[in-house]
This record gives structure tokens, C-alpha cells and sequence, in this order.
């Protein structure tokens, strides 16, 4: 999974008719700044009001999903945001100019296929994940089960079951969004025919068609019923061989409808609004259970976001004593001017260490380092916090000048924000795990104020010295 947001290279459009009021349409996806997620905008009303793909925003999930705002309507927006959470593209407006998206075949691939050609840019900043913690469930109470696991990736796996001899029970999955191009994206939309029945006549699917959806057939039908269907999709004739399908036509993948729903899930789980680190399980979704369940994670996500914030700042009381002051540090590290980084410790615990640097305006860096803009060099910073670790695993033997750490490996090296003279660096080491045969893992978080400017993990050996 990519680290950095992505948008498209430029603008592309596409013409249909949606399937529920048959009114020509005309999508076209446009690239978007850092941050700006998925936004739908109405062209064809005054002032072109913008709808924010939000599952909050969610009005209907009768036929599909439809959200609503600033008096602008946007129905079946699942198929359109599938492609763009399966390609992994973060950033993108969507300019239509009448109330439905284009049915297209039924499937999200002629907007993968655009979305391709005219290609994907990565961005600058990085992409956030949303990684599940511990389990998430759904249910309706009526048989359908939805569960959200914690995982290194994005894994989906539906299993539907209708009672039907057409169908059977089906499941699909993927164990990672790349699948999502080549084995889901051109998967149909499907109904059964009693189904079909009923929304013609209830004046819905205008836009309907054979090649459009998959209409499975789980009775007799008479000859003067195939007729009155031809005439419906203004077919000369329509057939049905006993595999159950209309008009015979040719299954995709044989298990294409749990392969849809799947397809479902991806869109409408983007509603929630930040990309996922899941493993998720469903059993008989649909858009209404999808929609809920979203609305579940995303509520999960906010309340997570708002935890970090309000525990990622080390507390850095200036009156208090510190642990260690400058001449203690320098009794167990071997560093020493210009090179010793910590200038004191103000909390030390078995498994975690607080240190402060004083960024000064005379640091020797500054000198050579942008001094038209002095910066600290991220370099240093990743030195700091392995002074800090340094500190951490040697202060609590009886002679820690008799030590020394080593570092061995630096993994996800991140760097935020700048680190200017005037600064306090806090910088915050956490082992990650026990100290064995004298390895230990560390992660590593510098602040400014409430700032998190860079972060590191890293590996330190510490070895006695000869």
C-alpha cells in the first residue's frame, strides 16, 4: 500500500444514462489537492453545489447509495467511488450535470479503465490510514454480519447466500486492493426478476439494460411474459437457458454477483472517509448495512484520532527537576560538544524515556544548513532520539559509562515539520518490545509544542566496552 496520496493527472469525462431515472448524464473526474478526498459537485444547479462523499451525508440505500447536502442529490455514487478506493486514488472531484451517476455496464470498470488512462499522480503529503485496532461488528438483525479486524492491509471477503438454485451460496475476496483492477471491478449489478418486476413498476430503473445488469430468473416464465420484457429492453426476442440468467447472458466469473456485492462494499465503505488497514468480513451485505457499518468506522477512526492527539504530546514541565541534567547525560552517553543532542531528561521509566534539546540560534549546523533559513537536519534529529534511547537502556545498569549503544537499524524515518532556532525539541523513546541478547527496538517521536516533527523505529545493540 502506497505511502503518499495520489490524485489524477488530469481531467477526464464520460457520458451515460443512470439507471434508476434514465436521464443522460455526463461524469467527469477531476484531480484534486491533498486532503480533499472524494467530492461530488452538481453542475446542472445553481451556485453547482458540492456533495462530500460521507457516510453521514447518506439520505437513501434503497436501489443503491445516494447522499444529499447543501440541496444537491447525487443516487448511486457506489460503483463511481469503488474505482477510485480500488485504484487507491485519494483526491478527486466528480462534476456531474444531472442527479445520477452513468450506469455504464453495471460495473466500475469503465471508470477504472478512464481513471488509468488518464493516469495517477502521486502527492507530496502522506496518506493516513485508518488501522483497525480490535474488532468492529455490524449487525441488522436480520442475518446480515459485518466484522472489521485489525490487519497490515486492506482484505475483503463477502459470502452471500439467497435461496436460490440459480445462485447457491457464493463468497468472493481479495486479500489486497491490487486485486481489486483485474477480479471485482468488472463484476454487474444483479436482481432477480421479481425484483425487475417491481421496479418497473414503480417507474424505476429507466435507464435499465441487458447489457447493464445481470437479471437472474428463479421461476417459469410464460412466452407472453418474454414478450412484454423484450419490449421493456427493446430486444427482438428475449431467452432463457436453465442456468437461470435473461436473455442468456454470459457470466463474467461464475461467482460475479458475490463478487459485485463485494464491489458494493469497497464503495460504499469509502464513505467513511480515510483508507483502511482491515480485515473485513461480511455475510449477506448490502448497501444499508454497508452504509451503517461505515458510519460505525468512521466514528471509530474520529474517536481514535482524537485518543492520539490527546496522548501522542509528551508533557514537558519547564519548573520541574529533571532526571538527568546535561553533566549526567554526558557520566552515561560518550558523547560530548558539538555532538552530545540531549540536553536533559525530564521523565525515565523502564520502558520509556523523555529528553529535551534546546535548539539554539549559534547551533555549529546552522552555519552550512540553509543559513538563510536555518533548519535542523533531520539526521540530527534521528541522533537525538538515539542519544534518548541510549539513555533509556543504560542509565539502570550499575556502570553505564561502561556501555555503549549501537544503532543497528532505522526503519520509517519520518520528517513532518521543520526545526527552527528558537525550538524546543521533546523527544519521546518507547521500547517496543523486550531487550533480548542485547537487541532492543525502540520507536522514536520528536515534538515541537504539540508538533510531532519527525519519527523513527529503530534497532540498538548494546555492547560492553572493551
Amino acid at each position: 500500500m502506497d505511502k503518499f496520496q495520489t490524485t489524477i493527472k488530469e481531467a477526464v469525462t464520460v457520458s451515460g444514462v443512470g439507471l434508476h431515472t434514465g436521464n443522460p448524464v455526463k461524469l467527469t473526474f477531476e484531480p484534486a489537492p491533498e486532503d480533499h478526498g472524494y467530492v461530488f459537485q452538481r453542475v446542472d444547479l445553481d451556485g453547482e453545489p458540492k456533495v462530500k462523499a460521507d457516510c453521514d451525508l447518506v439520505v437513501d440505500t434503497s436501489r443503491g447509495t445516494t447522499i444529499e447536502d447543501n440541496g444537491a442529490r447525487i443516487n448511486t455514487v457506489e460503483h463511481v467511488l469503488a474505482a477510485l478506493a480500488g485504484l487507491e486514488i485519494d483526491n478527486c472531484l466528480i462534476k456531474l450535470n444531472a442527479p445520477e451517476t452513468p450506469i455504464m455496464d453495471g460495473s466500475s470498470k469503465p471508470f477504472v479503465d478512464m481513471l488509468l488512462a488518464t493516469g495517477i499522480e502521486t502527492q507530496k503529503k502522506e496518506r493516513e490510514y485508518f488501522e483497525i485496532p480490535r474488532r468492529i461488528n455490524y449487525s441488522d438483525g436480520e442475518g446480515v454480519e459485518m466484522m472489521a479486524l485489525p490487519a497490515d492491509d486492506y482484505r475483503l471477503t463477502v459470502m452471500v447466500d439467497y435461496n436460490s438454485p440459480v445462485l447457491g451460496s457464493q463468497h468472493a475476496s481479495i486479500v489486497n486492493l491490487s486485486e481489486f483492477k483485474d477480479e471485482i471491478s468488472s463484476c454487474r449489478t444483479f436482481c432477480f426478476l421479481h425484483e425487475l418486476e417491481m421496479l418497473v413498476k414503480h417507474d424505476l430503473i429507466k435507464g435499465g439494460d441487458l447489457n447493464n445488469a445481470i437479471v437472474i430468473v428463479d421461476r417459469v416464465i410464460e412466452d407472453d411474459e418474454m414478450e412484454s420484457l423484450a419490449k421493456l429492453f427493446n430486444k427482438e426476442k428475449i431467452e432463457v437457458k436453465k442456468e437461470g440468467i435473461l436473455n442468456n447472458v454470459e457470466l463474467r466469473f461464475q461467482n460475479e454477483p458475490a463478487r459485485h456485492k463485494l464491489l458494493d462494499m469497497v464503495g460504499d465503505l469509502a464513505l467513511a472517509g480515510v483508507p483502511l488497514k482491515a480485515q473485513i468480513l461480511a455475510a449477506r451485505p448490502g448497501h444499508a448495512a454497508n452504509v451503517e457499518f461505515a458510519k460505525k468506522i468512521k466514528k471509530a477512526y474520529i474517536a481514535a484520532k482524537k485518543a492520539k492527539k490527546q496522548d501522542i504530546t509528551p508533557v514537558y514541565d519547564q519548573n520541574a527537576v529533571p532526571v538527568f541534567n546535561y553533566q549526567q547525560i554526558a557520566s552515561i552517553l560518550p558523547h560530548r560538544h558539538p555532538f552530545l543532542l540531549v540536553d536533559k531528561i525530564v521523565k525515565l521509566t523502564d520502558n520509556e524515556v523523555v529528553a529535551v534539546k534546546n535548539i539554539t540560534g549559534d547551533q555549529y549546523f546552522f552555519q552550512g544548513h540553509f543559513p538563510g533559513e536555518p533548519l535542523m537536519p533531520g539526521v540530527l534529529q534521528i541522533e537525538a532520539m538515539a542519544q534518548a534511547g541510549g539513555v533509556l537502556v543504560l542509565a539502570g545498569k550499575e556502570h553505564p559509562g561502561n556501555w555503549s549503544t549501537y544503532f543497528v537499524k532505522i526503519e520509517n524515518a519520518k520528517f513532518k515539520d521543520k526545526v527552527v532556532p528558537g525550538d524546543t525539541l521533546v523527544i519521546r523513546m518507547s521500547l517496543t518490545g523486550p531487550i533480548r541478547r542485547g537487541l532492543c527496538m525502540m520507536k522514536g517521536e520528536a515534538f515541537v509544542g504539540n508538533r510531532l516533527v519527525s519519527e523513527a523505529n529503530m534497532m540498538a545493540q548494546i555492547v560492553e566496552n572493551r
